[in-house]
């Protein structure tokens, strides 16, 4: 008997490849959840101090993703908590994804083993 659960909430943007495996991979083990696109449906100040706080802003920054490369030097100098924030809700597409809200904690990334170990 399957324990009484929250509903998941998923982050992250429909288009991205790890968010297909993620989405995918929640769909196979038939796992209920929530998907927030926050390219379409943005995100606020409050979730990215929470995951910042849980993770720190380097994890949640996605500074490998071209949307961060792109950005001139002066913005990528100097980067702490709040300026990567700042970044982050301008372009949500600098959120690394997909992040998976388990209620008590989050995930960042997809991570097979880690989805079944959070999941199970």
């Amino acid at each position: 008997m399957a324990k009484e659960t929250h509903t998941l909430h998923l982050f992250g943007i429909k288009a991205c490849d790890t968010m297909k495996k993620a989405r995918t991979w929640l769909d196979e083990k038939s796992v209920n959840y929530d998907f927030h696109d926050y390219k379409t449906q943005g995100i606020d100040r409050d979730h990215l101090t929470r995951w910042c706080n849980e993770h720190g802003w380097q994890t949640v920054l996605n500074r490998a993703g071209t949307t961060f490369r792109k950005l001139d030097e002066a913005q990528k100098a100097d980067l702490d908590q709040e300026k990567a924030i700042e970044l982050m809700l301008a372009q949500p597409s600098m959120i690394k994804r997909p992040v998976l809200d388990l209620g008590d904690k989050t995930l960042i990334g997809f991570k097979p083993e880690l989805y079944a170990a959070a999941i199970a």
